[in-house]
């Protein structure tokens, strides 16, 4: 791993029991688009992980991340009051940066320099294993369902716009 990105090193040293098959494809998978191309899977198999701030009653801001399939636009009223809040609001490139130590487009579902609340959209259940940014936008690695739920430690709903 030692031709890696810093970034994604230092995910893989997060959670060293987990077997990690990080690929690195220099043409970039920023997109849910670009990845699924990339890999050679179906977009929904993508999990994009979405950093977002949290506006809670009392005007207090909550880092969140969401996990959306690829194929999927995340609901950010169904976001904001699964997490307790009134609204939400996409947070700023500075925040995601901040908040998780890895910077937008390769930001990936765990790992996160603070601890943030995750949030993963139901519709992520359909496959098994998913694919998720490994720290950069140009790193991907492959997860079960299983694997997730255990390093990510999500809260499931329905994060998604129906459709």
């Amino acid at each position: 791993m030692t031709d890696l990105p810093e970034a994604s090193r230092r995910l893989s040293e997060s959670a060293p029991e987990f077997h990690w098959e990080i690929r690195h494809f220099p043409e970039g998978t920023k997109t849910a688009e670009d990845a699924a191309r990339a890999i050679g899977c179906t977009v929904a198999a993508i999990v994009k992980s979405l950093v977002f701030v949290v506006v809670g009653e009392d005007g207090s801001h909550q880092p969140v991340v969401a996990l959306v399939p690829g194929d999927k636009r995340l609901d950010t009223n169904a976001l904001a009051r699964i997490a307790g809040g009134v609204t939400s609001k996409r947070a700023t490139l500075d925040e995601v940066r901040e908040t998780t130590g890895f910077a937008a487009g390769g930001t990936p579902p765990f790992g996160h320099t603070l601890p943030v609340p995750v949030y993963a959209d139901e519709m992520l259940r359909r496959h098994d294993p998913v694919w998720a940014a490994a720290g950069t936008p140009t790193t991907v690695f492959p997860i079960s369902l299983v694997d997730l739920d255990r390093l990510a430690h999500p809260i499931w709903a329905q994060l998604t716009v129906p459709g």
